[in-house]
């Protein structure tokens, strides 16, 4: 078997400690690596960025990444071909699933307008028996909030780049089929990577096609969606609302009018946040280390060209 000589940090939680020695992994100094385990609140901030790249020298077989979302290490060119990079996609989907649930369910009551409201007002909103819910992005967030969603008697089409069967899905589309998607769909989950062609995905025209009775869900990346053409559609009635965890920019401005809005329900990405989320990052290192052991192919392996 191989040695898995890891580089921790610059965070060391203890039950990623935990995890590395459970699978036979040993913590090393950054010359002796094979491996880095990156763990860091700061992502891709510019001084984590130089803070890896110090850490990077030949003898790095292979890289692992804290976050599901890697747009900014590719922004910063950090990804190479000269060693394995993985990302933590699918390792936090479960909680993020959760989190959708929570916004179908409050668009179907209409939570954001009743928790706005001064005075009782009558109208507690649809039940979700017999609505379509359209994944954009159906990888493992978005099979897990089918798999969530099925109980409520909802319809669900799935949309993904390989245009593959989605486990669960009543409907799966390729791109070509994003807009049949809007137009059919009562609920939009928007959960796809953002890579440079799917910067600004959602604009006028895709909002338009959703039309006044769908909601867009968002807990993907903020820049999906051009937020000027989003905010126009909500104050103008061509959505029904939105729901967002994430935005463009982010933190979203105090004054921004998006704030304002009755049909606009907005959280602060906290759909994977980080208390939670160590013990699904630390299953993932003792899972992933084990099988660099064995050679064998890791999970949640980075495509460098396609930048997720």
């Amino acid at each position: 078997m191989r040695e898995a000589r890891i580089r921790l940090g610059p965070e060391q939680p203890d039950l990623v400690v935990a995890a590395i020695a459970r699978a036979g992994g040993t913590l090393t100094e950054p010359q002796d690596a094979n491996a880095i385990i990156w763990s860091s609140r700061e992502h891709a901030r510019p001084t984590a960025v130089a803070a890896l790249r110090d850490l990077l020298h030949p003898g790095i077989r292979w890289v692992q990444l804290d976050s599901a979302g890697i747009e900014q290490w590719v922004r910063a060119g950090m990804l190479d071909r000269q060693r394995v990079w993985t990302s933590a996609k699918g390792a936090y989907a479960p909680q993020v699933a959760e989190l959708v649930v929570a916004f179908v369910l409050a668009a179907a009551k209409r939570l954001p307008h009743l928790a706005r409201a001064r005075s009782w007002s009558e109208g507690s909103g649809d039940r979700l028996q017999g609505k379509v819910v359209g994944i954009v992005g159906a990888g493992a967030i978005g099979r897990e909030t089918i798999r969530r969603l099925k109980p409520f008697g909802v319809r669900a089409t799935a949309l993904t780049g390989s245009r593959q069967r989605v486990p669960g899905a009543d409907h799966s589309v390729g791109p070509e089929g994003l807009s049949d998607l809007l137009a059919e769909s009562d609920y939009v989950v928007l959960a796809a990577p953002l890579t440079a062609a799917a910067h600004g995905l959602f604009g006028e025209r895709e909002l338009t096609r959703l039309g006044p009775s769908g909601w867009l869900i968002n807990v993907g990346r903020g820049a999906l969606v051009d937020t000027g053409a989003l905010a126009s559609a909500l104050v103008h009635g061509h959505i029904a609302g939105a729901c967002l965890d994430v935005t463009d920019p982010e933190p979203l401005p105090g004054e921004h009018v998006l704030w304002t809005l009755p049909n606009v329900l907005i959280t602060p990405h906290v759909a994977n946040h980080w208390g939670p989320l160590y013990p699904a990052f630390a299953e993932l290192v003792a899972r992933n280390i084990a099988r660099f052991r064995a050679g064998r192919t890791l999970c949640g392996v980075v495509g460098v060209g396609a930048g997720y």
